[in-house]
């Protein structure tokens, strides 16, 4: 990792497992970033911290729930208050579905987009002005290849992920005069717990794993690969291994890839 990471401050949520530990273990060991670990478990975020060999000069815990949106402006002002500002927005955290659309309670499709959603978009309005006060910053959104595409058992959490791109690349337009930054990342199948705390029809945790994703790329690779997307300021990078030509699918055979996510057995 190069220096564009050194010294800057940088907000991660969902840093309590997965994906955002990660980040957080790859820019405690390779810059000298100084981090605010957010997620709803507080005992988990300061035992990866500790993991992380992070100083107490270098890390702040901020717990935080997306679902309490309303909050955010109040959560933006105590995070800029740890360190004095913040230069890297990192909305990590989130939560998948599984389930099929007609059998899933509107309410789970509900807490999906207001996690998913309306959360990370509260979260994101609350910090921008504390950017554009410090002359900028830069905005990450891990989203999902279901950003890109729908598929079975997703529709839910597709939802929230389309909205997202939506949202985000009109953002990226209205700020680009405020030095704001946004890039997007796409995961594939990652390692993570994601498919464990995914959400099932009646709103019950889904309690296994998916044989997709106990495959799929480690967190400490995907963290590598996010960070140099951030740091070269991409707008939208799909990270994961053969799943992500589905991007390329639907861009060019859509059909072709209907067909293909049909007769997927996991997708």
């Amino acid at each position: 990792m190069n220096t564009y990471f050194n010294d800057k401050i940088i907000w991660i949520t969902g840093a309590s497992s997965g994906i955002g530990e990660a980040l957080v273990m790859e820019l405690a060991a390779t810059t000298t970033a100084k981090i605010i670990l957010s997620s709803r478990k507080k005992d988990q975020l300061v035992a990866i911290a500790e993991k992380a060999k992070l100083s107490a000069d270098r890390f702040a815990i901020l717990p935080l729930d997306l679902l309490d949106y309303k909050e955010m402006p109040a959560v933006a002002a105590e995070a800029v208050g740890k360190f004095g500002r913040i230069d890297i927005l990192i909305n990590n955290a989130g939560l998948s579905q599984r389930s099929l659309a007609m059998e899933t309670d509107i309410e789970v499709d509900k807490r999906l987009m207001e996690t998913d959603f309306i959360g990370t978009v509260a979260l994101t309005k609350a910090a921008i002005p504390y950017m554009i006060k410090n002359g900028g910053g830069q905005i990450a959104v891990v989203s999902s290849l279901m950003g890109i595409f729908g598929a079975p058992m997703r529709s839910g959490y597709a939802a929230a992920k389309h909205a997202l791109h939506g949202f985000f690349d009109a953002l990226r337009a209205e700020l680009f005069n405020d030095n704001i930054l946004i890039t997007i990342i796409c995961p594939g199948f990652i390692r993570t717990n994601i498919s464990l705390n995914a959400v099932t029809g009646n709103g019950s945790s889904q309690g296994t794993m998916d044989e997709a994703t106990l495959k799929g790329m480690p967190t400490s690779i995907f963290a590598k690969k996010m960070l140099t997307a951030i740091r070269k300021q991409k707008y939208q990078v799909a990270i994961g291994g053969k799943e992500i030509f589905g991007v390329y699918l639907k861009r060019f055979f859509p059909a072709l890839l209907a067909k293909v996510i049909r007769k997927a057995k996991v997708m």
